[in-house]
Formats: structure tokens, C-alpha cells, sequence
């Protein structure tokens, strides 16, 4: 039902103004859920979390959060508003969303369908005239809304084809079969409007309005006129269901076509007969893997697990689809029978056994998966279940729709909607630019090109922009370049990029040294240039004075530091104005956030981030795939601010006598990728002292007691490093220097000698799980809070974006803003202060939440 949702292009996002067959069951399902571009392997985590460790200039923590994609974010598409503007919505999965360039915003108020006046011509608003050809009797009819790149379906549409159908197709004689196809040049129908569900405050009145769509579709199938559908770009949601009540599909091998069912990114299931109708045409796993992990299938992929009958060349297909539904209406093409199954698929599949065995399968997957805290993908089970069950008649859909509603009420499917409504508006900006005179980046230099700069390299390249990667020596631009070719053959290997694109993206690195003689030339016409080594201020203000000696005066200078106050970076800049923070989460090419910092003006005068520098990093971020926010020049920015007093806290914890388990799992359980004591180990003990050790001396005052950091000085000090070292909280055998894998992690007794020696100092609590949560998660939103009251984040939308794509706060909860409107001010507000008189004045909640609490107002009206 709801589809992918198109991401913004570069121009657009930055344009808003001021002014795989199977041996055995298991074996066949181990695919499901398992959603390869979304959630990563542990080796392939194993290896990021490595390089982050080792390196000096990166992130704290969120190198380790594996963020779920399917559970991050959801994909739909936005209703034009009344006056005709289009609005624009960005979807959840970086790797794979549409690129779109419809215009942006969001209507709140239903107020009609958009105003439309027919005439001969357009007789109809979001479909062309109907085309009918007598002698084949064929008619063609074009999805087409004028003010959108991308078709969407709502209430308004389904209306207007019902009319069409009943006028012009139905009972005319002239018409023996019909296309439906798209008069867009790149897009078939890439969802549905989230207005018709989000502006429905019963939500058992979608029940009604779903059943609609049913008997619209239903009566198209009673005309007994073989439908063929013609696809070229994303048919997503909504389309692909569209497509499956269809007798023949037809799609082209354009790299933009792609079909999908993404509604479980919302916290929802396909609503328009997509749980009973794609199963006989894919199979129950195939059907399944899909709607679990809501990943897209490709041309090629569609053809071959029976989702589509035919793939052709663009230029072809609608000659193709009409001789398809000639041949279909005059006989001479047999309606195709769904794929014939392998005898594995069919002993999985369509036997008592193989299909116990087969659910048993999906459902630990799921539970495993979920945790037991996303409802959608057990409904989907439910719904495909009960449709097995009761093969004929409507009862099928009536499940399928009243689980739809019983969705779409549930706090995750809102929440999970508030992220991607989030995802939208932080595609745009609000910066004083001229987008019609500023000169749009095209060239970016990289400087220093370690993990984090090859990285930043990588992502640049990947989307078009001429990249020079500059180091010190050869052999430092050479581990760079390695790094990133590894990255793209891999890529390639899971065929998540061509060996072409690969060899464009490869062919836009210009890899150069302090030695190489056309440095000068490249940087005098740079536009961008991104800083990534070291911590040092010294360096950093070195590499400025250098650049600005080369470059033009339009130049951006942007740093990538995770601690370095920016104007103190900028200090003693010729052109201060020009600089920004870009703060990149490890690793770069799997971290979604990028925290972008202006500096209000440097100690000795200099002006602070001008508007332009701001438009031209919020520009390059958001094409390179990143949710970018603006974040305040104040120590630790945002993410690792609001970590500050977490990471504080675990030290208080295990002080207090809370074994290192019950720590994991109770931050698991909230929705967490990871405990804090394995993600510490992950990352690195030693960096996590580094960062708690900094913002103990900063400006956090009292939020950053309660905790005693010299345990992890202890542990650094007995070379205790965590998983990079092979010991941390944790032993992990095998691993270290020099050692190659190993059986699971365990607590060592010297490790554990030494936890009880520190916890020794204060009585043990015997806290239980509820209270080991209440005190890490309160320390953690507190400081979001407090954020927003120091306009350290602008909105609480950016905060949860902030912390939800940096450190993987629980998506299901929307992020640390929507966890306390769930919970109510109030009542968080009252936890605080309890534990507050138990534990001390870092618990005390901050004045905006007092505020709220006092007023009963929500951060998200």
C-alpha cells in the first residue's frame, strides 16, 4: 500500500529558502528477514569497528550501532496540497531510495482534493486522457499527476480511476483489454499518501476506506478485460499491489525500475491485497522476504522469482504490453500460470511439514530480528497465515485491512512515521542563499585520507563530484584508495553497484601528495574542501592557512572533528566565514547522520559561518547520502553531548553493583543495537575514557557526575582495550594482535576481580533491569532535552533525527522527543526527580521538561 519514497536530488534538497534455491527449510529461510544492505554481518561490523578504534580522529560509539534500516525509517510519499505544490519525502533506506526532485513541504489539514478543471484535452487530473485503439482494442491509460515527478495513489486518485473505469472502460465495447501504465518518464507509482492514514484520527475508519480500494480493484477483474501492467521506474506500495491485481506485468531493465513492498518500514503492512496476492506469483518465501525486510527487487530478479512476466528495453514497453493485452484479449497469449516451483520450494512450501517448519523458521527470524518490538512483520505472518487458511472469498482482505488499522494505531507505526517525516524536513534548509547565483559544488578535496577521509572520499565520489584525495606521501593516499577499492568491489560482489558505476566512481579520485606538481592547479578551482586527520588544532589551523593560499575565496573549508570547537579551529583564518564543522559518524559509508556546526565568530574578531558555506555543506551532505543537522558550536556537539552523561553513568552503575549483563540487556530490551559495556568494548575503552574524560571538563557542570571514569583508566592502564585488544568488560578469544577469530565473549575472572574491587567502594543496590534502564536512559534524554533548551539542536525533530541516526536510539520510539511525549512530560519528569533524591542533582530533569511537564504540552504537537 504506502511505497519508497523519493529522496531529494542535490539541487532540490538544498533549494528551500527563507525568502537468493534452498537444501533443506532452514537452509531456504535463513535469507528472510535477512535484509543484506540493511542490517550487516558481524564480521563486516567486526572490521568497522576495528578500523574506528585504531583510528584517532573519529566518533565515539556510534561506529558500533548497527542501525536496522528496516525499522529505521518508512517509505511513502506525500499528497499534493490543495494549491497544487507538490510536496517532497525522502526515503528511509540511504542505499536504494528514489532520486526525486518534487517540491517540499507538509499539508497538516485535509482540505479537498487539489482544485482541478477538466476540458477536452485533460479530462481527468491524475491520468491522461485514455487512449482506446478500435482495431486492437486495446486501451491505454497513463498514471500521470502533472505536479509530481512520481505518481502516488490516495483517496482522490482511487476516486477519479473509478470514474474513468465506469465511463470510458467498463462496458465499452470497443475496449477488450487494458494497459495501465505511467505518462512519467522515470516513475511508474512510488507509494501512497501518508495523509490518508496520518489525517485519519479513528484509525478504524481506514478499514471503510481500504475496503474501497478493494472494490474498486475487484470490479476492474468482474469487467473480465485482461489487464496488463507496464512498469518502468519504482512501482512501489501501492504501485506493486496496484500491479499485482493485473493479469501480465511487463517491466523495463532500466536501473530505476524497482518493486517493492516497504510498508513494514512504517510500522505497517501492504494494505491493498499485497499479503494475499503476491505469494502465488513468488512463492510464500519469496513473498515473505520481501514484505519482512521491504527491500526492492530489481528487473532482472522480478523476472526470475515470477513477479514479472516480461523485462524489456524502455523504448519497448508499451508496444510490448499493448501487443501483450491483444494477444491476451484475442487468445493467442494464454493468461501466464504462476512460476512452476523448484521440488524443494514445493516441499517447503505446500506441505504440512515443509510449511510448519517454514513458519517456525520466519518466526524465530522475526523474533530475533525485532526483538519482540516491531508488531508489523508478525501481522504480516498473521494476514499471509489467514489467507492460506481461508483461500476464497473476501474474508482474506477483511484480515488484511483490519490489520492494517490495528497498525497504523500502534505507537511504533507512529513513531516509525515520525522519522520519516523527520527524514523529510531535514532535507531542507532554511539558509539566506541565492540558489540561482551561488555556484553549486562540483569539486571537493578530501585532506587526509585515513578511514575517516577515505570514507568521507568514497561517499563524494559515489555521487558525481570530482574528488581530489590528498595526504602526506604516496603510501598514505595508497591505504586510502585500497580502502575505498575494497569497499566498491565488495559492493559490486553483492551486486549493490555495477562494475561501470564502479569504475566512474573510481575514475573521480585524483589521488595527489604535498609532492605532486599539479596540486595547485586541482585546488584553485576546488570548491569544497573537507578536513579528516587528526585531533590536532595546531594541524588543522595549519592545513587552513595552506588551503586559503590556493584556493579561490568561494571556498568552503569545512573540518571533521568530533571534539575541536570550530571557531577555535577557524581562529586566525583569513576567511573565517568560510569554514564549517562537517562531523561524520565512523564508518562513513554505513553512518547515516552528519552533524554540520557554524561557528558564531572566532577570539580575534573574525566573522562566523556565513549562510553560503552552511547551503554549499548541507548540499554535499545530503547527496552524499547523510541526514544532515545543525548542530551549535559547543563541546561534543550534539550526539557525543547527549552520550556524555551515558557513558557516565554506566561507571555509576557498575559501581553500584549492576553486573555487566543485566547492563546490556537492559538497553537491549529498550531497543538499543547494543548493551553500553559491549558497545564500550567495540569501540574502544580507551576512547570512550577520552570522550567521558573531555566532557567531564566541560560545560555540562552537574549532568556529568555521578560516575567514576578512572575505571576505564584502570582498564587502559592493564592494556584492557577492549574487543581491538582481545580483553575489555569482556574476553574475546581470538582476537587482538596477531589472533584470527573465536568463540563467544565471556567475562575473564581477572576482569571480574577487577569490577568487584571497583564496585567495592559503595553497597551493592541489587538493581533490577527496570532501574539499570530508567537510570541510563533518563541521563541520556535529559541531555537531549537540554539541547533544545540551550538551542544546541533547533527543533526536536533534529534531536531525534540527531540521536536516532547517530546512535541508534530505538526507532520503534521515534527518538528521545516522541519516547517522552509517549511517556508524558510529567510522568518522565516525576521519574527524574525520584531519582533524583535516590541518587543526586545529575538526575534532576532540566528546565524545559519542567516546563513541559508543568504545561502538559508535547514536543511534537
Amino acid at each position: 500500500m504506502l511505497g519508497r519514497a523519493a529522496r531529494l536530488s542535490s539541487s532540490s534538497s538544498s533549494s528551500s529558502r527563507r525568502t537468493r534455491p534452498a537444501r533443506t527449510a532452514g537452509a531456504a529461510l535463513t535469507r528472510v528477514l535477512d535484509n543484506g544492505a540493511a542490517t550487516r554481518s558481524s564480521s563486516h561490523w567486526d572490521d568497522r569497528r576495528r578500523y574506528f578504534a585504531s583510528s584517532p580522529n573519529t566518533t565515539p560509539l556510534v561506529a558500533a550501532l548497527p542501525l536496522s534500516r528496516p525499522y529505521c525509517a518508512g517509505n511513502v510519499v506525500h499528497r499534493a496540497a490543495p494549491s497544487g505544490r507538490p510536496f517532497s519525502v525522502e526515503a528511509a533506506s540511504a542505499a536504494s531510495a528514489v532520486q526525486d526532485d518534487v517540491d517540499d513541504g507538509v499539508d497538516d489539514v485535509d482540505d479537498g482534493p487539489p482544485p482541478f478543471v477538466p476540458t477536452p484535452e485533460r479530462k481527468y487530473r491524475y491520468f491522461q486522457n485514455p487512449i482506446i485503439d478500435p482495431s486492437t482494442g486495446v486501451a491505454v491509460i497513463r498514471f500521470d499527476d502533472p505536479d509530481k515527478k512520481y505518481n502516488t495513489v490516495n483517496r482522490y486518485l482511487r476516486d477519479e480511476a473509478r470514474t474513468l473505469w465506469d465511463d470510458e472502460i467498463h462496458a465499452n465495447p470497443e475496449v477488450a483489454s487494458v494497459v495501465w501504465t505511467s505518462g512519467k518518464e522515470d516513475g511508474f507509482i512510488a507509494g501512497a499518501d501518508i495523509f490518508d492514514i496520518k489525517g485519519v484520527e479513528d484509525k478504524s475508519e481506514l478499514i471503510p476506506f481500504i475496503e474501497e480500494w478493494l472494490a474498486f480493484f475487484q470490479r476492474t477483474k468482474s469487467a473480465g478485460k485482461p489487464m496488463v501492467c507496464a512498469i518502468h521506474g519504482p512501482a512501489l506500495g501501492g504501485g506493486l499491489e496496484w500491479a499485482l491485481w493485473c493479469d501480465y506485468r511487463v517491466c523495463t531493465d532500466s536501473p530505476a525500475t524497482k518493486l517493492g513492498l516497504p510498508e513494514v518500514k512504517l510500522g505497517l503492512l501492504p494494505g491493498f491485497g499485497g499479503t494475499q496476492n503476491l505469494h502465488p506469483l513468488v512463492g510464500l518465501q519469496g513473498a515473505m522476504d520481501m514484505m519482512l525486510t521491504g527491500k526492492d527487487v530489481r528487473a532482472k530478479k522480478a523476472k526470475k522469482m515470477g513477479l514479472v512476466n516480461a523485462v524489456v528495453d524502455p523504448a519497448r514497453l508499451e508496444s510490448v504490453a499493448v501487443a501483450t493485452a491483444r494477444g491476451l484479449a484475442d487468445g493467442s497469449i494464454k493468461t501466464p500460470k504462476p512460476k512452476k516451483k523448484s521440488w524443494m520450494n514445493w516441499a517447503i512450501e505446500d506441505t504440512p511439514v515443509g510449511r510448519n517448519a517454514m513458519w517456525k523458521k520466519v518466526e524465530e527470524m522475526v523474533a530475533k530480528n525485532t526483538g519482540g518490538n516491531y508488531p508489523a512483520p508478525s501481522a504480516i505472518i498473521d494476514c499471509v497465515k489467514y489467507g492460506l487458511d481461508h483461500p476464497t472469498g473476501n474474508d482474506k482482505y477483511k484480515f488484511e485491512r483490519e490489520s492494517f488499522a490495528k497498525l497504523a494505531a500502534t505507537t511504533e507505526s507512529d513513531a516509525l512515521i515520525g522519522i520519516f517525516e523527520g527524514m523529510t524536513k531535514m532535507k531542507k534548509h532554511d539558509f539566506s542563499v541565492d540558489e540561482g547565483t551561488m555556484k553549486k559544488v562540483e569539486n571537493v578535496c578530501v585532506m587526509g585520507a585515513g578511514l575517516m577521509g577515505a570514507g568521507i572520499a568514497q561517499v563524494t565520489a559515489e555521487k558525481g563530484y570530482s574528488v581530489v584525495l590528498k595526504d602526506r606521501n604516496d603510501e598514505a593516499v595508497g591505504r586510502g584508495l585500497s580502502y575505498m577499492d575494497g569497499n566498491w568491489s565488495k559492493k559490486v560482489k553483492r551486486r549493490r553497484m555495477t562494475p561501470h558505476k564502479k569504475n566512474l566512481a573510481s575514475g573521480a579520485v585524483v589521488p595527489l601528495t604535498d609532492a605532486s606538481p599539479s596540486l595547485r592547479r586541482h585546488m584553485a578551482r576546488t570548491d569544497l574542501v573537507i578536513e579528516a586527520v587528526f585531533e590536532d588544532l595546531e594541524l588543522k589551523r595549519s592545513i587552513i592557512a595552506d588551503v586559503e593560499a590556493c584556493t579561490p575565496d568561494r571556498t568552503v573549508f569545512a573540518t571533521n572533528t568530533s571534539a575541536i570547537p570550530i571557531s577555535s579551529i577557524a581562529n586566525g583564518s583569513s576567511r573565517p566565514r568560510n569554514i564549517v564543522g562537517m562531523h561524520y559518524f565512523s564508518p562513513v559509508p554505513s553512518m547515516p547522520l552528519l552533524e554540520i556546526i557554524p561557528h558564531g565568530g572566532t577570539e580575534d574578531g573574525g566573522e562566523g559561518t556565513c549562510d553560503e558555506a552552511l547551503a554549499k555543506a548541507f548540499e554535499v551532505g545530503t547527496k552524499q547520502g547523510k541526514t544532515c543537522v545543525v548542530v551549535k558550536d559547543v563541546p561534543g556537539f550534539y550526539v557525543n553531548r547527549c552520550l556524555g552523561p551515558f557513558l557516565v553513568e554506566v561507571s555509576a552503575l557498575i559501581r553500584d553493583g549492576a553486573p555487566l549483563p543485566l547492563l546490556d540487556s537492559a538497553m537491549k530490551n529498550f531497543g538499543m543495537p547494543v548493551g553500553p559495556v559491549t558497545l564500550a568494548d567495540e569501540v574502544g575503552i580507551d576512547v570512550i575514557s577520552k570522550v567521558a574524560t573531555f566532557l567531564s571538563s566541560a560545560d555540562l557542570g552537574v549532568r556529568m557526575d555521578g560516575g567514576d571514569v578512572s575505571l576505564m583508566e584502570g582498564m587502559i592502564e592493564r592494556g584492557w582495550l577492549g574487543k581491538k585488544s582481545g580483553k575489555g568488560f569482556y574476553t574475546y578469544p581470538g582476537q587482538g594482535k596477531g589472533k584470527r577469530g573465536g568463540s563467544k565473549k565471556s567475562i575473564d575472572p581477572e576482569v571480574q576481580k577487577y569490577i568487584e574491587e571497583f564496585s567495592s567502594m559503595s553497597p551493592n543496590l541489587d538493581l533490577t533491569e527496570e532501574e539499570v534502564r530508567d537510570r541510563l536512559v533518563t541521563r541520556f534524554v535529559n541531555e537531549a532535552v537540554k539541547c533544545l533548551e540551550d538551542s544546541i539542536v533547533e527543533n526536536p525533530t533534529a534531536g531525534d533525527m540527531g540521536l536516532v541516526f547517530g546512535t541508534g536510539f530505538a526507532p520503534f520510539r521515534g527518538g528521545p522527543f516522541r519516547y517522552v511525549d509517549a511517556v508524558g512530560a510529567d510522568a518522565y519528569a516525576g521519574r527524574m526527580t525520584d531519582l533524583a533524591e535516590r541518587y543526586g542533582p545529575q538526575f534532576e530533569p532540566c528546565q524545559l521538561l519542567r516546563d513541559y511537564a508543568k504545561s502538559g504540552k508535547k514536543f511534537h504537537g
